[in-house]
């Protein structure tokens, strides 16, 4: 799945200069097959703002949430999110 959270702050740091992302990615992820994409609904959102205060980044909540409403693990590479596994999330590391 790609999240919606994910492309809205990704844009946002291109944005800001602070990401390069090529031209056409959001287009190319949601052309690939193995993709599903996420959309943040009222429940997602309601789930992120009802989690503990273990990470305050909008963003990495919104994900976390999205993860444990629809019950798929999350693949993260940030150490900030490894409380919420207490909360029944499933995490798959990276980097």
């Amino acid at each position: 799945m790609v999240s919606a959270v994910s492309v809205w702050e990704i844009s946002i740091k291109a944005a800001l200069g602070k990401l390069e992302i090529p031209d056409g990615l959001v287009d190319h992820l949601r052309g690939q097959e193995r993709f599903t994409d996420l959309p943040l609904t009222p429940r997602h959102a309601w789930t992120a703002g009802q989690l503990p205060p273990h990470h305050r980044d909008p963003f990495d909540r919104g994900l976390v949430a999205q993860a444990l409403v629809e019950g798929v693990p999350l693949l993260t590479g940030d150490e900030r999110i490894a409380p919420y596994v207490a909360e029944g999330l499933t995490t798959v590391g990276i980097g």
